[in-house]
């Protein structure tokens, strides 16, 4: 018979609201532009709950919000993305962290691709330039 006992895990990181809310700082720090944050919880098929996306004016400013972000929840809140890809010349940085993933671009990227578009069935809340 086995006698151990099995614990809930513990939270591993901060609530949701201070993890969104620290992404947008660290977007609006380097003057990232025209953000936008979709709420995608209600979709069925969805590959993260909340996607974040904005623009730089250039794959320098790009690539310096994608850092920004990477460097403040890893100091702040000790989160890693799963994954990052994107690069110096990036166009477009894509930040994964599970739950929540961040899509910078370059302004003609975005306008290609068209992110918005895609999941106009979630929940979007635009965000001034600061």
């Amino acid at each position: 018979m086995n006698t151990s006992v099995k614990r809930a895990p513990q939270a591993a990181s901060k609530t949701m609201e201070v993890r969104l809310e620290l992404i947008l700082e660290s977007i609006q720090d380097i003057k990232g532009k025209k953000s936008v944050r979709i709420d995608l919880r209600k979709l069925e098929d969805r590959p993260a709950d909340y996607f974040f996306i904005c623009e730089g004016d250039s794959s320098t400013q790009v690539s310096a919000i994608a850092a920004n972000v990477q460097k403040r929840m890893k100091h702040e809140l000790g989160e890693l993305p799963k994954a990052a890809s994107g690069g110096r010349q990036a166009n477009w940085v894509c930040l994964d962290y599970f739950d929540i993933v961040v899509h910078i671009f370059h302004p003609d990227t975005r306008k290609f691709y068209q992110l918005e578009d895609l999941w106009s069935d979630g929940i979007f809340k635009a965000f001034d330039n600061p």
